[in-house]
């Protein structure tokens, strides 16, 4: 699948809803997951992903074709980052588009759920004080 991608550049979310618009869609949802500069009352610096690519980006198309099949979407991309990620940037952009807004926002919540359980990468947080993994998963 063309929009599922996993890079090291910064996330472009204008790209993610174009590659899923259509004439057809009266629902589109774009779900962006930025990084906070804070957590449980700690200032964070910036978060470090990394991802065994080969099978994240098997496992985010399968998320995607669940998507699409369950909700009738007419497409859905998923743009992951990995390496560094500054404060206020991207993470993660999930777009989709469907006939009805009601489709869309159920899919991309399955989405982002679903990512977060079962996509092989990982995220460290960095503190002043030290770091620490929080996605040891799947």
């Amino acid at each position: 699948m063309k929009n599922i991608v996993i890079t090291s550049e910064p996330l472009n979310s204008q790209l993610c809803i174009k590659s899923v618009a259509d004439n057809g869609s009266g629902g589109l949802v774009v779900f962006i997951g930025n990084v906070r500069n804070k957590t449980k009352g700690k200032e964070v610096k910036y978060l470090d992903f990394e991802a065994y690519e080969p099978m994240a980006l098997k496992e985010m198309q399968k998320i995607a074709r669940e998507a699409i099949e369950s909700w009738h979407l007419y497409d859905m991309a998923i743009h992951h980052r990995v390496g560094r990620v500054a404060i206020g940037e991207a993470a993660v952009v999930i777009a989709c588009s469907s006939a009805h807004r009601k489709e869309s926002f159920k899919a991309c919540e399955f989405a982002i759920d679903t990512l977060k359980k079962t996509v092989p990468i990982w995220k460290k947080e960095v503190f002043e004080d030290g770091e620490v993994w929080v996605s040891a998963h799947p």
